[in-house]
């Protein structure tokens, strides 16, 4: 018995054009790159702009640490620079 179909091109439970085919880690490289206006592009009305950037962000962060790649630990070295007292914490 096959459970998983296809969806329809106009399904409103189509990944988004900026999640659709990415992996984990590629897409928390891509959502660290955001800013504000960026994000509210990518999420306009859609249930991921209820953790905001900055939780997007942390999340990202949370991704990266467990799963990223050395070529990762810039990024998150140099997220101890970011605004939000929340994202940093994720780094220390």
């Amino acid at each position: 018995m096959k459970f998983s179909q296809a969806l329809a091109e106009d399904s409103p439970f189509q990944a988004r054009e900026f999640i659709a085919g990415k992996d984990a880690v590629t897409l928390a490289r891509d959502i660290m790159a955001l800013d504000q206006e960026a994000f509210s592009a990518a999420f306009r009305k859609s249930p991921m702009k209820r953790a905001k950037l900055v939780g997007s962000k942390r999340n990202a962060k949370a991704v990266l640490g467990n799963v990223g790649t050395a070529d990762d630990s810039d990024g998150l070295i140099h997220s101890r620079e970011e605004p939000a007292a929340i994202v940093r914490a994720h780094v220390e």
